[in-house]
Order: C-alpha cells, then structure tokens, then sequence
C-alpha cells in the first residue's frame, strides 16, 4: 500500500534503481532525461512492502481497487514516445499509483492527471510523496472526457488500453502536439504514437505491442476491498 509517512531509500534501492536503468537503457530507452526521471524516482515508494525487494524488477506489480502499477520498460516507452520539453502541458489518463504521473513531473512540465476509480484516487491521495510535486494537478473523473477547460494540450498520454481513440482527447490535442495511447480491446494493445501537425492532419503509427489494464467510461465510486 501507498504510505503517509516517508519510507526509507538506501543505498541498496539507489543501486538497484541504476541497474534498472542501465537494462532499460540496453532494452533501447535513449532519451537520458527519460532515465534520469525513473533514476531519480524510488519505485519502491509506489508498492506495498510486500513487494519491495521486487520493486526494481521490470514487471508490473498489483495497486489498489484491482489495478496494477506498469513495468519500468512501459513507463519507460511511453515516457519516450512522448518527447517531453520542458514546462510542456501534459495530459495523463489513468493516474493509478502515481508513479507514471511522477516521472513526468521530474521532467518539469505541467501534469494534468486523472483516475476514474474513486478508491484510488482517494488512496493517492494521502500518498507523502506526490506532495514533492507542486506541478502535478490530481482530477478524478472519466478519462474519456479528458478536461476540456485546461485544453489544449501539447501531450496526452493514456495509460490503460483503450477500445479506441477518444475524440474528445484528440479534440483537446494542441496543434503540433503528441498523443501516446495503447489501443486495443484484448489483453495486448498497439501502442500509437499520434501526431497532430498544425493544419490538424493526424498522422499515426505503431509502436509495438503492450499489455494494460482497460479504459473504462464513466467513473467509478465503488470500493473494491483489499487486495
């Protein structure tokens, strides 16, 4: 479970956290700022202690309200695709245990993310150390929607497979900007990397194959029990 009180990072973590990298790094994750963020993020932090000497293997872990935390290599990818800059407004769907959301933020653009799983979001919430980032603003709504008041956006990026492409998400896509959203309705989805050029014309392509948990519409209110 996600913690209140500050948890311990050591040497060991620190170092398991470089060996992490450097496999990313030999998996083909260039962008070095990408590396850097996810170096500088104690992965631990995000997982019950139960997982925690596990925390800096590359597989995905279970969070509450029967989601799941990605593997580093898919944080990783996603985080690539999405060429970030720095104070880039960014769009995140799928909050989950915020450790995405943080990778993001420690590449010092503006994170707009949303969770539609009431459980979760409340559970994020008590959560000390997403208070380290001033430059990330928490919703809880349905992702489908995206938030059509802060658009447009320069990036979106969606981390739950999604049965399509949302049009009101690519509306809300800012001229020259980049969408990253695993589609697909089985257990693997095609990552697109979507590309919205200033006259508007989209230009998509494929990614690789990706494995995540639904997009769901709507939000969801109900508590889901213990793990």
């Amino acid at each position: 479970m996600l913690h209140s009180k500050p948890r311990e990072d050591n040497y060991l973590q620190k170092g398991l956290r470089k060996q992490l990298v450097q496999s990313l790094r030999e998996k083909g994750i260039k962008d070095e700022r990408v590396l850097a963020a996810m170096e500088a993020i104690p992965r631990h932090f995000f997982l019950d202690p139960a997982f925690e000497r596990q925390a800096y293997e590359d597989r995905a872990f279970p969070i509450t309200a029967k989601q799941t935390i990605s593997m580093p290599y898919t944080v990783a990818s996603q985080t690539h695709l999405l060429a970030l800059k720095k104070y880039d407004k960014v769009l995140e769907i799928g909050t989950g245990s915020g450790y995405q959301a943080c990778v993001i933020a420690e590449m010092g653009v503006s994170l707009f993310t949303i969770e539609r799983q009431k459980e979760l979001y409340d559970y994020v919430e008590k959560f000390f150390f997403l208070k380290k980032y001033a430059n990330i603003r928490r919703f809880f709504g349905d992702g489908f929607e995206g938030l059509p008041s802060f658009a447009p956006f320069d990036k979106i990026l969606i981390t739950c497979g999604a049965p399509f492409i949302p049009p009101k998400l690519l509306a809300q896509l800012k001229p020259g900007g980049i969408m990253v959203i695993p589609v697909g309705e089985d257990e693997k989805q095609k990552m697109l990397r979507i590309t919205k050029d200033m006259e508007g014309n989209i230009t998509e392509e494929e990614m690789g194959d990706f494995s995540f948990v639904p997009m769901l519409q709507g939000k969801n209110n109900k508590n889901s029990g213990p793990l």
